[in-house]
């Protein structure tokens, strides 16, 4: 039988990060026409989130933005500002931390995990969502706690631990790029490896249409283009070839792509241009192609 959800956005704010390290080997003339940088060369990213929910009562949240918890010399690298809160876009769909029983965990880096974990207020680590089962990629639970020097930096120790010694934590074992995995009804995963090891992409079937997370894979429409490939991606060929495959499935199967870091742009489809390169399409609000009403609320 088919399981009912809806599939709203949870917007977490925004904050800035350099946009050569945002486009790797384009060139600034090219990828300033897309994002335009202020005058430290920072562009503006979205930390948009997901939260499913299902007609038998599970509140599942997807990533959860960088959190609160770092110290202020930490984020003002990277200039957090907009009115949104994780916790407050929960509310906005009537839950509370208590009501969220998972956290889907696309992977690691501090901008998708930090708000797992806060402080309470004796200064303590505790998980911001007590009541839920919290779920990473092996892969990627592997990578993030043996990391390389590279991307050691974005694997902060204060994400990690608390999830580990909780006994809330489990594990997906993570399969090939061009496979996906079943994890309930109506809720697949796919897997990529190019920006960093085992990352999960969720794929939702939403009354009969297909909504991809494009995580960190494709973080922008602006990313559309195979070779605009972050540097932060730790095996950029591998992304060339997730990136290819993943395009061609989303035209042929017709999927809502939601982006996790485009600064304005929540969800689009996409087609192929008169050159025969795969492109972003129509652009809207996750809620508009669905068309769906919060019959959980």
């Amino acid at each position: 039988m088919s399981l009912k959800m809806t599939v709203r956005v949870i917007d977490t704010g925004f904050f800035k990060l350099d946009g050569g390290a945002m486009f790797g080997v384009v060139p600034k003339t090219l990828w300033q026409r897309l994002e335009e940088p202020d005058e430290d060369n920072l562009c503006t990213w979205a930390m948009r989130c997901l939260l499913v929910q299902t007609e038998h009562g599970r509140n599942i949240l997807i990533d959860t933005g960088i959190g609160t918890k770092q110290s202020e010399k930490f984020f003002s690298h990277f200039k957090l500002h907009g009115q949104a809160s994780l916790y407050s876009s929960l509310a906005m769909h009537g839950l509370t931390p208590y009501d969220i029983t998972d956290v889907l965990l696309t992977h690691l880096h501090f901008d998708h995990v930090g708000g797992a974990v806060k402080h309470d207020v004796d200064g303590n680590p505790v998980l911001s969502f007590p009541n839920a089962t919290y779920w990473c990629s092996d892969k990627q639970w592997e990578e993030a706690t043996m990391p390389n020097p590279r991307e050691q930096a974005s694997f902060l120790l204060d994400n990690l631990l608390p999830l580990e010694s909780s006994g809330q934590l489990k594990f997906i074992e993570a399969g090939p790029y061009d496979a996906q995995t079943r994890w309930f009804s109506n809720f697949n995963l796919l897997f990529a490896y190019g920006h960093t090891n085992g990352m999960i992409l969720p794929y939702l079937m939403v009354d009969g249409k297909k909504v991809v997370y494009c995580a960190d894979l494709i973080p922008s429409p602006s990313h559309i283009r195979i070779p605009y490939v972050m540097a932060y991606d730790m095996r950029p060929e591998q992304t060339l070839i997730e990136k290819a495959y993943f395009l061609e499935r989303a035209l042929a199967e017709e999927w809502i792509l939601v982006f996790e870091h485009a600064k304005s742009v929540e969800a689009a489809t996409v087609k192929r241009d008169e050159r025969g390169r795969i492109v972003i399409d129509k652009v809207d609000t996750l809620d508009a192609f669905l068309g769906q009403d919060d019959i959980f609320a």
